[in-house]
């Protein structure tokens, strides 16, 4: 039975003078599917992150916050070793984390309102929920 295509079909690979072979690497990429949704997954990701909302202090547990922090001030004890549960606000989306660092007190700032670490942790006086010493 003659085909159409019988006087090609015997004939040498082309290779060009021209041209290097193309590595089947490259070969492959030209035929992997294109990815038009570009961030779509970190997107959904993105979304499906849970954050929590700050919640708002009673007024006993600022008063506890508030004695805590003038016991350390009238005992000279601000180098005291302390653990400290504060609220992260997220960059991306509503709400943020609790989080909870342990080191020595470094400096209170009442004018900025902010508490640092030894360990560099820099803490918003209105973001911190338990504060608590740890004895050593």
């Amino acid at each position: 039975m003659k085909h159409p295509y019988d006087d090609m079909l015997h004939l040498p690979h082309f290779v060009s003078k021209n041209h290097p072979p193309m590595s089947m690497r490259d070969r492959a990429a030209q035929f992997s599917p294109f990815a038009a949704l570009t961030g779509y997954e970190d997107a959904i990701a993105e979304i499906g992150r849970l954050t929590e909302p700050k919640r708002e202090l009673s007024e006993q547990e600022e008063a506890e916050l508030n004695q805590f922090f003038a016991e350390l001030a009238s005992t000279g004890k601000e180098r005291a070793l302390i653990c400290i549960q504060y609220f992260v606000p997220d960059a991306g989306k509503a709400g943020g984390a609790y989080v909870t660092a342990t080191g020595k007190i470094k400096k209170i700032s009442p004018t900025d309102r902010t508490i640092t670490l030894n360990t560099g942790i820099v803490i918003g006086l209105d973001d911190i929920v338990q504060i608590r010493e740890i004895k050593e």
